[in-house]
This record gives C-alpha cells, sequence and structure tokens, in this order.
C-alpha cells in the first residue's frame, strides 16, 4: 500500500488511477517517525474521546450549571453537529491551506476550546465552546490519517493504518470510564481540561515534524451555497438524530420539520455540488468504485458497532445493576485483541485481499453479537467480557481494511478530500445507528412487557402468590406490585437487547456481499505502481 494506500490493480476496473504528485516527499525515518505518528495519534485519540468522555458527565455538568438533564444534552448534540458539518471541508480547507498547517491549528484551536469549556460558567457559553470544539475537531481526524500515510513507506502504509485505527476505536470505549472516574473523582471541567497538555505536545511535535512537508495551497473560490446548504442539511439531521427520541420522533411537529428540511437540504446540495466548478464538498468521489463500497460499508457497519457499544452499557447500569465505572470495565477489554492484532493486519493489508480481512471482521462481529443476544438477567460480568474480548479480533480486521478499500487508487491531493467524506459517513452512521438503536429497544420493550404481562391478572395464581409473599415481607400492595414491575421491566428490556443484538448478527452477514464488489489491489507492488508512475 502506497501513499495512494492501496490503488487499482493495474488500473484495470474501469477507474483511472490519478498519478501521484512529483512534490510527494519521502517517507520519515527514526525518531521522527516514531514522534510523528505518537503526535498524530495522541490528537486523533484526544479527538475521539472527547465524542463520548462528556455522556457519563451530562448528570453532572447539568445540576452544576443548575439547568434540566434534556437541556444538558445540548452539550453533546452541539458538538455532534458542528464536528459533522466541518469533517467533510477537510479536502478543500487543505487545498486552501495545506495539511500540516491546517492540522497544527486545528489541535490548537481544539485545546483552546476545551479549555473555554472548562471555564463556561453557564450552559450558553459551555454550548458556545463545544460548537468550537466541534467545529475545529472535524479535519483532525482525517488529516491524521493522511499524513500518517504520507509518514510511512508504501511497504508500512498498512501499519501507518493500524496506528490510527487503533486510536479511533479504542477512545470511545475509554471515553466512558475516564470521565466517569474524572468526574467522581475530581470534577467535571476536568474531561476538558485534560486535553491541554496532550494537544499543545501533539501541536507541537506535529509542527516541527511536518510543517517541511507542507502540501502545496491554491486560492480557491468560496463555495458559499454548498457551504450554506451543508451547514443546513447536516444540522438539521444530526438535531433530529439527537433530538427524535426525546421528542417521540415523528409525532413531533419539531422532528418532522428537520427531517424535512434535512432530506430537502440534502437534494439541492448535492444538485449544487455536482454541477459546482469549484465544490466544497468532491461529492465525485463516489463515482470510484472503491470509495463507493468502502464508504457505504464502513458508514452501515460502525453504525451497527456504534449503536450495539452504546446499547450494552445502557442495559448494563439501567437494568442490570452496574454503575458507570463498572459498566466501562464491562466495555474496556475489548482493546486487548485489537491492540494485539492490528500490527499484524496492517502488516498483511498489502499482501492479503482487504476483503479477505473485512469478511473475517463482520464474522466475528457476527459471532459476538450471536453470543450476546444469549444474554439473560442472571448473565454474570465474566461472560459479558467473553464476547467483549473477542470483539477486538473484529476491531482489529476492520477499519483498517476498509480504510485501505476506501482510500484504493486516489492520489495525495485526493486524500484529505475523500478521508473527510468517508469519516463524515462515519460519523453520521454513528448517530443513526446510535438512535435507531435506542429507539427499537424502547419500542420491543414495550413489546415484550406487555407480552409478559398479559396473563397476569388478579386471578393469575402465581401473580397473586408473588403479591402475596412481598406483602408478607413488609411492603405495600402498591410497592409489591411496583416491585414486580421492576422485574418484568428488567426482563422485556433484557429480551429486548437481546433482538436489537440477534438483528444485527443477520446484518453484519449480509454486508458480506457488499464488501466483495470492490477492486482493491492485490499485493504491495501492484498497489505502488497505480500511484508512482
Amino acid at each position: 500500500m502506497s501513499a495512494d494506500t492501496t490503488a487499482e490493480a493495474a488500473g484495470g476496473q474501469g477507474e483511472s488511477v490519478t498519478p501521484a504528485a512529483s512534490h510527494r516527499h519521502p517517507p520519515l525515518t527514526g525518531g521522527s517517525l516514531v514522534m510523528g505518528t505518537l503526535a498524530l495519534s495522541l490528537a486523533t485519540f484526544m479527538n475521539v474521546l472527547d465524542t463520548s468522555i462528556a455522556n457519563v458527565s451530562l448528570p453532572a455538568i447539568a445540576g452544576n450549571l443548575g439547568v434540566s438533564p434534556q437541556q444538558g444534552t445540548w452539550v453533546i448534540t452541539s458538538f455532534g453537529v458542528a464536528n459533522a458539518i466541518s469533517v467533510p471541508l477537510t479536502g478543500w480547507l487543505t487545498q486552501r491551506f495545506g495539511s500540516a498547517r491546517l492540522f497544527v491549528t486545528s489541535v490548537l484551536l481544539f485545546v483552546l476550546a476545551s479549555w473555554l469549556c472548562g471555564l463556561a460558567p453557564s450552559l450558553e457559553v459551555l454550548i458556545a465552546a463545544r460548537v468550537l470544539q466541534g467545529l475545529v475537531a472535524g479535519p483532525m481526524i482525517p488529516l491524521s490519517q493522511t499524513l500518517l500515510l504520507t509518514s510511512y513507506p508504501p511497504q508500512r502504509a498498512g501499519m501507518a493504518l493500524a496506528m490510527w485505527a487503533m486510536t479511533t476505536l479504542i477512545a470511545p470505549v475509554t471515553g466512558p470510564l475516564l470521565g466517569g472516574w474524572i468526574t467522581d473523582n475530581l470534577s467535571w471541567p476536568w474531561i476538558f481540561y485534560i486535553n491541554i497538555p496532550v494537544g499543545l505536545g501533539a501541536a507541537l511535535v506535529a509542527w516541527r515534524i511536518y510543517r517541511p512537508r507542507e502540501t502545496p495551497t491554491r486560492q480557491l473560490p468560496i463555495d458559499s451555497i454548498g457551504l450554506g446548504l451543508l451547514v443546513l442539511w447536516v444540522g438539521a439531521l444530526q438535531i433530529m438524530l439527537d433530538k427524535g427520541k426525546e421528542l417521540e420522533w415523528f409525532e413531533s411537529g419539531q422532528i418532522v420539520a428537520l427531517g424535512v428540511i434535512a432530506l430537502v437540504g440534502f437534494a439541492v446540495f448535492v444538485a449544487w455540488e455536482l454541477t459546482e466548478e469549484h465544490p466544497v464538498v468532491d461529492l465525485r468521489l463516489f463515482a470510484r468504485r472503491n470509495f463507493l463500497v468502502g464508504t457505504v460499508a464502513l458508514a452501515a457497519a460502525y453504525a451497527l458497532f456504534f449503536g450495539n457499544i452504546v446499547l450494552l452499557p445502557m442495559w448494563l447500569q439501567q437494568y442490570m445493576g452496574y454503575t458507570a465505572t463498572y459498566a466501562g470495565f464491562a466495555m474496556a477489554p475489548v482493546g486487548l485483541l485489537a491492540i494485539l492484532l492490528s500490527p499484524y493486519v496492517g502488516k498483511n493489508v498489502t499482501r492479503v485481499d482487504p476483503r479477505r480481512f473485512t469478511t473475517v471482521a463482520f464474522l466475528v462481529f457476527a459471532l459476538v453479537l450471536w453470543m450476546r443476544s444469549h444474554f439473560t438477567v442472571q448473565t454474570d460480568l465474566g461472560h459479558i467480557m467473553i464476547p467483549t474480548i473477542i470483539q477486538g479480533a473484529a476491531l482489529a480486521f476492520f477499519f483498517i481494511p476498509l480504510s485501505a478499500i476506501t482510500l484504493s487508487g486516489l492520489s495525495i491531493e485526493q486524500r484529505p478530500a475523500a478521508s473527510g467524506l468517508s469519516n463524515f459517513a462515519r460519523i453520521t452512521a454513528g448517530s443513526m445507528g446510535t438512535s435507531i438503536a435506542t429507539t427499537l429497544w424502547d419500542d420491543r420493550a414495550t413489546m415484550h412487557h406487555a407480552h409478559l404481562t398479559e396473563k397476569l391478572t388478579q386471578g393469575d395464581a402465581a401473580f397473586h402468590e408473588a403479591l402475596g409473599g412481598l406483602s408478607r415481607a413488609g411492603l405495600s400492595m402498591e410497592q409489591a406490585a411496583a416491585q414486580i414491575n421492576r422485574l418484568i421491566d428488567q426482563q422485556a428490556f433484557t429480551r429486548a437487547a437481546d433482538d436489537i443484538f440477534l438483528g444485527s448478527v443477520w446484518l453484519f452477514l449480509l454486508l458480506i456481499p457488499l464488501v466483495w464488489m470492490a477492486r482493491p489491489a492485490r499485493d504491495a507492488e501492484s498497489v505502488d505502481a497505480g500511484g508512482a508512475h
């Protein structure tokens, strides 16, 4: 996999391969390579961590600022909306300002926004700071990926993707655990303050190493109409996804209006960008088979993955009696096999068909979710952690090969735009996966609750005996009925979670044929030839 990652083998799959630019810098070596990889990985980790670290701290933030928990959710929504808007702008911004300058500036502004978040005296100031944080966070992940790829020689580019993938996948799992510990032992502003030393160090090292390797810039005109349309439809979509469950989805006029704005805005945006000479988002990348297949597979799989990793700790905390910290411990082992296997996948992704690796990932995801679909209210922590540990193997085989497929055959100039667009699809799909999973969970739980209670009447012997036993234990009739209802809820939501897990099994299996529609390179030599001639 070269600087073009995984170019089309011999260019013979109906896609033209754009030659790499003559200004391509030589790979980094020695200490510069190590420090550059570390700086980019830390910046990525800090960025992704902030998408999830605030979730478990919301009650503390809302209480401290004197607002309701519902109002406090705007701390999450504001970041998500701003981030989703800025990610697809990465390609245009890189051409305008250069990759190194844009990356370092984004990291420094992210540090500033984190400091402002921690100092916020009110919810309004905190939301404004989170909007700034989300906007400047957008280019960081795509640029960290592309800068890493230019740092490594072609035969080791898979290792670069492995480093990037580990930080991208482990941070969402670490976030709730770290956020819960900081909130319990320090105070909520520290979930933002911890970014300051990490960000400053990463920015300093990245500037020293990548400034001499700056990419050329062009004075591109601003596609103001395209930018306005992007802000409109992405903002409407993200707010709809974040607030849909709270507002009962399409029973709410606000959600209907947001849905219409998002749909119409998206249609006009696509039509405009495809005809604009200097589009703010290069949608023509979807004309490339590998980019289209890789992005769709990545987005769909990430929606399933993220929806399930949000659902599992919710079930553990709400119906299995786990604290936020212990729920985080139950999720933490996912990183073990991911860390161990990612270097192997990165080393061999240029030698083995990445579609084979992706197929392994989807099969392991299906196995993990099938195991979870057998969870009951008696399942102990050990049995909960077994599929979590196995899932680490799926993560190692998931991001790296799909990133290789997605960036296949693209030149150095195209990669920032492609990485930004594919990451935008992944982030948006993650929001959709979370909304769909939690909504289906509630709906299926309501159905199971109805099925479990339809035979429980005052005339039912078992029900009457249970009420009597609880009454003899000192509970009033109302308290006894509430206790039985709580037990039924526990069973209903457990069965509903099992339904989601089992449905996800089949969806992962259905994604396997999609991956095989891509046509990536078969070996490192043909990959490098795709971008070097």
